[in-house]
């Protein structure tokens, strides 16, 4: 089992910044993609970045790429997601998901959320116009 904690969320002003954390505790030594997605009222849950266990790949949705960056530090056995420009349409519940799957898969899996099986509880963004 993993578990999953995410931390940062907050309320900024549009063209502000945040940094989302995700810390992974339990069984993080298998081989993991780990991924960003969020979730606004009355919409269905969406990709918005995901990394792969050997780390050289980073995958964006188009609506975020240029102003996200997702990073992992492995030694905290935490991934980051780093968002700058933010927008009134990025104003939603973010969570961190983790799939134990090692070999490559393309952006429409790693960007899928039903094919993460270890989620957190999410952590609250809400951007201002």
């Amino acid at each position: 089992q993993v578990q999953l904690v995410e931390s940062g969320g907050g309320s900024v002003m549009a063209g502000g910044s945040l940094r989302l954390s995700c810390a992974a505790s339990g069984s993080t030594g298998n081989a993991k993609y780990v991924g960003w997605f969020r979730q606004a009222p009355g919409k269905e849950r969406e990709g918005v970045a995901a990394i792969p266990p050997f780390g050289a790949l980073k995958y964006y949705a188009d609506t975020v790429k240029g102003r996200f960056t997702i990073s992992q530090d492995n030694a905290k056995n935490t991934v980051y997601l780093q968002m700058n420009s933010l927008k009134p349409e990025d104003t939603a519940m973010y969570y961190c998901a983790a799939a134990s799957v090692a070999a490559y898969r393309p952006s429409t899996w790693a960007l899928h959320p039903m094919n993460y099986n270890y989620w957190g509880q999410g952590t609250q963004v809400t951007v201002s116009s």
